[in-house]
C-alpha cells in the first residue's frame, strides 16, 4: 500500500512503524487483544492454543496471561493453570466440566457459601445432586460417597468457622474411591502447604486433583482485582477443564493480569506479615471477657489444630504458616445488636467481604443459618470474622480494645 496516497484515517490504522524488538524490562508487558494477527493462511491453520505453543485469539491466551499461569503453577506446585474472572467462576468451571445430569457432588458443610449456592440452584436444575458432609468426620465423607459421586470439594480451613480437616486423609479416601478431589486453596495460597504434594517430600504421591484459588485475595493483595485460577498436574484432566473453559468463553483482562503479576513476587512476604499480626491479635482476644472462643487453626484448642500442625507446621521456618484470617465467638449474653455495635465501633477495621488486602476487615455472621451439620465444636454465641491487613499491630489492638469497651463495656 502506498501510504502517501491513502487517506489519513487509513494511515493511522495501518501505520508501518514497528518499535525495536530488543526492549527488556523487569515487569512483564501488558498484551491486550481480542484479534491475533497471522502472517498468512498457512500459519493461521497451523496455530494451536491448547498446548500454549502459540496464539490464536485473545480469549485463549496472550503472553501476559501465559506468564501469570506459569508463575501460579510455580506457586502451587502444579503443571497447568487456567485463569477465570473470579474465584467463583473458577469453581463453576470445575463443576461444569466434570458434572452431568445424574451425577452428585459432595461439599463440606463449612464451604464457601457461593459454592453451596451454585449446587443448590444451577446444578440442581440441571439434574446434578449434592450433599453436605461434616469436614471434621472422615467417616461421614466416606459414607456419603456413592457410585454417583463424581466430585468432592475440599476446603482448608472452613469458611468463617475455620475448622481444619484432615486433608491428606480426605484426598486418600477420594483416590481410593476413584472420585476427583478439588480443593479451594485460597487460604493456603500455595504457601501454607503444597496441595499437590501432601506427603511433603516432593514425590507427589499424594495430592489433590484440582486446586482452585481466588487470586482476588493474597496474589492480588490490593483488594482491586477479581480473578481466579484452576490448577492441575494431570494433563488429561487439564484438557477436559480447558475445553469447558473455552466453551464458556471465560477470560481475564490484560490489565488485571498485569496487576496480579506485579503483586505476586511479594506474596510470601505479605502472607507472613498478615499471619504474624493475626496470631498476636487472636491470642490477645482469647483473654478478653466478651470472647468465649477464638477460631484460628494455628491456636491450640481451635477445631482441627492438630491437623493444621501436621500439614502446615513445617512451613515458615518450622513455625507453621496460616493466613491472616480468624473468627471469634462473642459471649451469647450479648445481643446481636451489641455485636453489630462492636463492629460499627471499629475505626481501622472496615465492614466488608473478602480478605488478603492491606486493609483490615470485619464481618458478623449468623452461623446457625449457614450450617447443616453438627456445631458441637463451636461455643454458643455470635461469630465475628476478622481479616488482618498490613496496619501496625498496636494500632489494630487499640482499635479492638476501644470497640470492646464501647459495645460490651469490656475492660
Amino acid at each position: 500500500m502506498n501510504e502517501a496516497n491513502s487517506d489519513l484515517t487509513t494511515r493511522l490504522v495501518h501505520h508501518s512503524y514497528q518499535p525495536p524488538s530488543d526492549f527488556v524490562a523487569l515487569q512483564p508487558a501488558v498484551h491486550k487483544a481480542s484479534t491475533v494477527v497471522f502472517p498468512n493462511v498457512a500459519a493461521m491453520r497451523a496455530r494451536r492454543w491448547l498446548d500454549k505453543s502459540s496464539y490464536t485469539y485473545g480469549l485463549h491466551g496472550t503472553p501476559t496471561t501465559y506468564q501469570l499461569e506459569e508463575r501460579l503453577c510455580t506457586l502451587e506446585g502444579g503443571k497447568q493453570c487456567l485463569l477465570a474472572p473470579s474465584g467463583l467462576a473458577a469453581i463453576a468451571c470445575v463443576a461444569l466440566a466434570l458434572l452431568k445430569t445424574g451425577d452428585e457432588v459432595l461439599i463440606p458443610d463449612n464451604a464457601y457459601g457461593p459454592n453451596k449456592s451454585l449446587a443448590e440452584a444451577e446444578l440442581a436444575q440441571w439434574g446434578i445432586t449434592h450433599a453436605y458432609y461434616d469436614p471434621l468426620d472422615l467417616s461421614d465423607l466416606a459414607a456419603r460417597i456413592t457410585p454417583r459421586t463424581r466430585l468432592v470439594w475440599l476446603e482448608v480451613p472452613g469458611s468463617v468457622s475455620m475448622e481444619f480437616p484432615d486433608l491428606p486423609a480426605m484426598v486418600r479416601l477420594c483416590r481410593e474411591r476413584g472420585v476427583v478431589s478439588a480443593l479451594d486453596n485460597t487460604w493456603g495460597a500455595g504457601l501454607a502447604f503444597q496441595p499437590f504434594d501432601l506427603d511433603g517430600d516432593g514425590s507427589r504421591r499424594l495430592g489433590v486433583d484440582i486446586s482452585v484459588h481466588a487470586l482476588t485475595k493474597y496474589p492480588s493483595g490490593g483488594g482491586d482485582v477479581l480473578m481466579g485460577s484452576v490448577i492441575t498436574v494431570d494433563q488429561a484432566l487439564h484438557l477436559r477443564l480447558k475445553l469447558t473453559h473455552m466453551r464458556l468463553g471465560i477470560g481475564v483482562s490484560g490489565n488485571d493480569t498485569e496487576t496480579v503479576l506485579r503483586s505476586l513476587p511479594s506474596v510470601a512476604l505479605r502472607y507472613r506479615a498478615h499471619d504474624a499480626t493475626a496470631r498476636e491479635l487472636a491470642c490477645w482476644l482469647q483473654q478478653q471477657a466478651a470472647v468465649v472462643q477464638v477460631l484460628h487453626p494455628a491456636l491450640s484448642g481451635s477445631p482441627g489444630h492438630e491437623q493444621w500442625q501436621q500439614l502446615c507446621g513445617g512451613a515458615n521456618a518450622g513455625q507453621g504458616a496460616a493466613a491472616g484470617l480468624f473468627s471469634v465467638v462473642i459471649d451469647p449474653r450479648f445481643s446481636q445488636a451489641q455485636v453489630d455495635a462492636f463492629c460499627d465501633s471499629l475505626r481501622l477495621f472496615k465492614l466488608g467481604y473478602s480478605w488478603g488486602g492491606a486493609t483490615s476487615l470485619v464481618v458478623p455472621y449468623e452461623i446457625e443459618t449457614m450450617r447443616a451439620c453438627s456445631r458441637a465444636h463451636l461455643q454458643p454465641g455470635t461469630v465475628v470474622r476478622f481479616n488482618i491487613g498490613l496496619e501496625a499491630l498496636e494500632d489494630l489492638r487499640a482499635d479492638l480494645a476501644q470497640a470492646l469497651v464501647a459495645a460490651f463495656a469490656a475492660r
